[in-house]
């Protein structure tokens, strides 16, 4: 599945995309558990850890929003990593 991260989040990721290849069944939670599990350099300054912005973001499976990070992703999946934003 691949991983698009948006804003902030691509800033502490330090990548725009990334794919991850995990076990039949896994979850959006799951996915998120190996994003974190990445060694990654440090972020830039002013922008908080990747750990603290997944735990604030919000998600879209496939262009669809997902709350629950339960719901099981296949191999073909896209999900975005979108941090809160300011502004209006």
């Amino acid at each position: 599945m691949n991983v698009r991260y948006f804003a902030a989040a691509r800033a502490a990721a330090g990548v725009e995309e990334e794919r991850f290849e995990l076990p039949a069944g896994s979850s959006v939670k799951d996915l998120l558990a190996a994003v974190l599990e990445v060694e990654r350099p440090e972020p830039p300054a002013g922008t908080p850890p990747l750990a603290r912005l997944l735990s604030r973001s919000s998600f879209l499976l496939n262009e669809v929003a997902v709350r629950d990070r339960s719901v099981v992703v296949g191999p073909d999946d896209v999900v975005d990593v979108l941090p809160p934003f300011a502004g209006g």
